[in-house]
């Protein structure tokens, strides 16, 4: 069987020539093989376009191209591939709209984007377009209503809070013990979207932090599909799984114990619905079983897709907003405020209610947005607002994360963490304010226009109660060897690089 050598070989053998012709001393070698550290337009080269580059940042690539968005003067900048194909990426609040609302339908998720993550989501809601995408979000849709979020908030989050959470806290609190809280709050985020979505509780927030095998091979298949679209060409990950070897080859066996896993929660929801005339209680998973789409590998791209979504997403954002706050205790006594003037178990709508926290939040995602960059292709010839063309075919990637730290959207206090700028005051005496959302292209972390997220709602209120739950009994405090700042990373969605390490410490009395 070749090995990587020789596969690499076949992809990148014709470029031989052209190294020979650039690479003309040890620096310049050297030069081009070094991550860029500053934010010009990389160099471009015949047939290869910008491959040097490209392959010298391809560990920081979202730091890289957020550099170069916004240091030009629209925000705006079209970098050459291999073999003469381009990519747009952009920082431009006029061209996020004219993608995601106004030109919504040249822009589509493309078969570029879809190929990379199909084996993991298939034909899941956020890997098509067309009636399959309007279908999945139509049935979807009815899951986030006012009642059902009430449900979440007050029986599901809350249990998973008091029953589990906590105590896992205290426990280390009492015992100085050092926790992954990157990995509790996936294990939350993944017993939260499993009840409230299936119907099923996984209970793997347990105090002993089982090593579900499930949970691992899902860690593994989000990590593995997204390192595709970073390699030099999709020839060179698909040769690999033609051969059945390295990476290709424990993706193929995560993907299926990940699909083995939806494929029983399928089973025993189909059982539980031909028991029962009619259930107390209908998720989401019986309403695509009751819609008529019987075929189970479809059922199955379903469930993987929202158990992306209700695991990774809001885990991510948890994750740095817990790092800000211990970095800015002005904000973090400005939240135990508003918490102490809620009830210990908050209600729905004291929940609704907690503005400076949703503030918080809000901020936090600004700097470190769950999914930090997204893309779509063009299906026709365009141009865009700020007068770049795009060619068919083209990926368009707009960049939340570059958005969040421009400080034309911003302002010179761009890199600053206050909370305030999400708020005017309704009562200056009382201390109160009120929430001013920010324009959705200027701000598009949950996306925007036709395909906005559908749990935005939800990620809120569930993520606002256990801010206010945790913070109301202990403090959280960064763990990491002195001299470390956390790394961040993105598989298909933000992570902290090597997971956020923690000490728990009980709050004395009242705050």
């Amino acid at each position: 069987m070749l090995n990587l050598e020789l596969s690499s070989s076949l992809l990148l053998g014709f470029l031989s020539l052209f190294f020979l012709f650039i690479l003309n001393s040890k620096s310049i070698f050297t030069s081009l093989f070094s991550p860029n550290k500053s934010s010009k337009i990389p160099r471009s080269y015949p047939l290869i376009g910008s491959f040097f580059t490209f392959y010298a940042n391809r560990n920081q690539l979202i730091q890289w191209t957020s550099d170069l968005v916004t240091n030009t003067p629209t925000s705006t900048v079209v970098l050459n591939n291999l073999i003469g194909g381009h990519e747009v990426f952009t920082a431009n609040p006029s061209n996020v709209q004219h993608m995601l609302k106004s030109h919504f339908h040249i822009y589509q998720k493309g078969p570029i984007a879809r190929v990379h993550v199909w084996d993991l989501l298939g034909d899941g809601i956020f890997n098509v377009d067309g009636e399959n995408w309007k279908f999945q979000r139509q049935v979807a849709s009815h899951e986030f209503n006012t009642k059902s979020l009430r449900k979440f908030v007050e029986t599901v989050v809350e249990t998973e809070l008091s029953d589990r959470l906590i105590p896992i806290f205290s426990a280390a609190a009492a015992n100085k013990t050092v926790l992954d809280l990157q990995d509790i709050l996936q294990r939350f985020a993944f017993d939260n979207i499993c009840k409230i979505a299936f119907g099923h509780d996984p209970a793997y927030l347990q105090p002993s932090l089982p090593q579900e095998k499930f949970a691992v091979a899902f860690e593994t298949a989000v990590l593995l599909s997204s390192q595709r679209s970073n390699v030099i060409h999709p020839v060179y990950w698909k040769i690999k799984r033609f051969l059945d070897i390295e990476s290709e080859k424990q993706l193929r066996i995560s993907v299926s114990e990940v699909r083995e896993f939806a494929k029983e929660l399928i089973k025993e929801k189909k059982q539980e619905l031909g028991e029962k005339s009619s259930l107390e209680s209908v998720d989401l998973l019986s309403r695509f079983l009751s819609s008529g789409h019987s075929d189970e590998n479809f059922v199955t791209d379903i469930v993987i897709s929202f158990i992306l979504a209700g695991r990774d997403t809001t885990s991510a954002a948890l994750t740095w907003f817990f790092w800000l706050i211990y970095r800015y205790p002005d904000v973090e006594n400005e939240i135990l405020k508003e918490i102490n003037d809620k009830s210990e178990a908050a209600s729905f709508e004291e929940v609704k209610d907690m503005v400076y926290i949703h503030a918080s939040l809000s901020e936090s995602m600004r700097l470190y947005p769950p999914v930090p960059v997204d893309g779509k292709q063009a299906m026709e010839d365009d141009v865009l607002p700020d007068g770049t063309v795009v060619k068919k075919g083209t990926r368009v990637i707009y960049h939340p994360y570059a958005m969040g730290r421009s400080e034309k959207l911003w302002g010179s206090d761009w890199a600053e963490f206050r909370p305030e700028r999400w708020l005017e005051t309704r009562d200056a005496e009382a201390g109160k304010w009120s929430f001013v959302a920010s324009d959705p292209y200027t701000y598009p972390v949950f996306q925007a226009g036709p395909r906005i997220c559908l749990g935005k709602e939800m990620a809120f209120l569930q993520m606002k109660r256990v801010v206010s739950g945790v913070l109301r009994r202990f403090r959280v405090v960064p763990a990491f060897e002195e001299g470390v700042e956390p790394e961040f990373i993105s598989y298909l969605t933000s992570k902290m690089k090597g997971g956020f390490p923690v000490r728990i410490e009980e709050r004395a009395g009242n705050f």
